[in-house]
């Protein structure tokens, strides 16, 4: 079975199980690009996979072992990781980190929307953390 055959539901899910495990990493390694390993972030998909994603138990283990359905796997995870690299900053993001910025006096470098997720997260916490000291 080819991935372009799988239900909606499923292809969804798999979607979604790519872009949790990549912030999930991304975050774990502070959005340090020369820090990214592909082979450390598939291993992180796997084990969120086989612990936390309900798809993978409906894919039969023909379709699992299948060397094209990796190849599909490879290029939709390729595709999710551009797509949400190439996703813009909201303007609230913007106007919220600014914010945050001038609380702190320190500037955050972002690049995507879900970049400066995780930069909005960290100014926050460290805003909490000083209140609390």
């Amino acid at each position: 079975m080819a991935f372009k055959d799988l239900t909606q539901g499923i292809k969804i899910s798999i979607s979604r199980s790519i872009t949790t495990s990549f912030e999930n990493y991304m975050s774990r390694i502070d959005w340090q690009e020369d820090k990214f390993n592909l082979h450390h972030f598939i291993n992180e998909w796997r084990e969120y996979i086989n612990n936390h994603s309900s798809w993978y138990s409906k894919v039969n283990e023909e379709t699992k072992t299948d060397a094209a359905f990796h190849e599909e796997l490879a290029a939709k995870i390729n595709e999710i990781i551009n797509k949400i690299l190439s996703e813009e900053p909201i303007k609230e993001q913007l106007e919220e980190i600014e914010q945050l910025q001038k609380q702190l006096g320190e500037e955050y470098d972002y690049s995507c929307k879900m970049e400066a997720k995780y930069v909005i997260e960290k100014l926050k916490a460290e805003i909490k953390k000083k209140q609390s000291s």
